[in-house]
């Protein structure tokens, strides 16, 4: 048996330009933080040599790669060539559709389980760039880049998107004590709801093109150099007024992102004492960040008992290989 540990994500500020109808034409950047919330994948061989089984949410076993329900699984066998003998099975930490980027965590983490059972190295620049591949070239799916390098790098970074097509991840390296305060003022709450983030991100990219959508999403951009600035400079209040800055021009990008019931939680948390906030991911539902001081924690918590707190922790190292069994050592 193999298995593979790819981190969450969570992305502060610049969602949105990172989709290439964004920055073919002016460069995009975000951002993002791995967390301490994972997505685990198992490969194992099969019993029966000439089928493929494939655990997630169901089960499928097959004898033909072709007839796999699971998009992204079908993708990955194809493109090493797998065609039976092996067993797949995926576990999160944290459910689908909850905006921490759980789909493209498990493109990344298969895909780095499978190099490292043809005992392949593969660096983490190539595990993201070919988990882009797969879901945005080879199963279009109407997403950016982000995620994949969020998920693959792990650590807080900045991520470029540039006008050539290159991809960069830059590091953010804050004092000891700036980087505890950081982490220690963040918090977050589950909305109760989740969702396909399909709908609202094909909307969202079919109006990029508009001149009011990509002046926004420029402005955004603008406020991921603000937000550096301000950790750098340790302060922790305006992070958070930037925070609330980019999720007033995120929740205009395209309907659905935002509706009542998540405004007035938003709302309820601002006047509780947090500086600011945003919804994470496309929108619609999943999981709802705060940056809030420590002083005015209790009251935040307080006042929104009704909704779950996650506890969360930044992750420093991407997706890594946990657990090779003796028939992957003994090679």
């Amino acid at each position: 048996m193999i298995i593979t540990k790819t981190p969450l994500r969570i992305s502060f500020v610049g969602g949105g330009s990172d989709m290439e109808e964004f920055y073919s034409r002016r460069d995009g950047a975000v951002l993002s933080a791995s967390v301490n919330k994972y997505m685990y994948l198992s490969t194992h061989p099969f019993f029966e040599t000439g089928q493929i089984c494939v655990k997630y949410s169901r089960t499928e076993i097959v004898s033909d790669t072709s007839r796999l329900e699971h998009p992204i699984v079908r993708q990955a066998l194809e493109q090493f060539g797998i065609k039976g003998g092996l067993e797949i099975s995926s576990n999160a930490d944290v459910p689908a559709g909850t905006g921490l980027g759980s789909s493209s965590a498990f493109t990344v983490g298969l895909l780095h389980n499978l190099y490292a059972r043809n005992g392949a190295f593969v660096t983490k620049d190539r595990l993201a760039s070919e988990a882009c591949d797969i879901e945005i070239n080879r199963l279009k799916e109407p997403i950016g880049r982000q995620d994949q390098y969020a998920c693959a790098f792990g650590g807080l970074n900045i991520i470029r998107f540039l006008t050539s097509g290159e991809t960069v991840v830059e590091p953010i390296h804050l004092p000891k004590a700036v980087y505890k305060a950081f982490q220690g003022s963040l918090l977050m709450f589950y909305t109760g709801a989740q969702r396909s983030a399909s709908a609202i991100l094909s909307e969202q990219k079919s109006a990029i093109s508009s001149p009011d959508k990509t002046d926004a999403l420029a402005k955004m951009v603008e406020l991921v150099w603000k937000t550096r600035d301000a950790l750098y400079a340790g302060d922790l209040r305006a992070f958070g007024k930037i925070l609330n800055e980019n999720w007033q021009l995120k929740r205009g990008l395209a309907g659905g992102i935002t509706n009542p019931a998540i405004d007035g939680l938003y709302e309820k948390g601002l006047r509780a004492g947090a500086e600011g906030g945003k919804l994470l991911g496309a929108g619609g539902g999943g999981f709802m960040l705060f940056c809030c001081l420590p002083e005015n924690q209790s009251r935040l918590r307080a006042a929104l008992a009704g909704y779950g707190e996650m506890k969360f922790k930044f992750d420093s190292e991407g997706s890594k290989l946990i657990y090779a069994g003796d028939e992957y050592l003994e090679r």
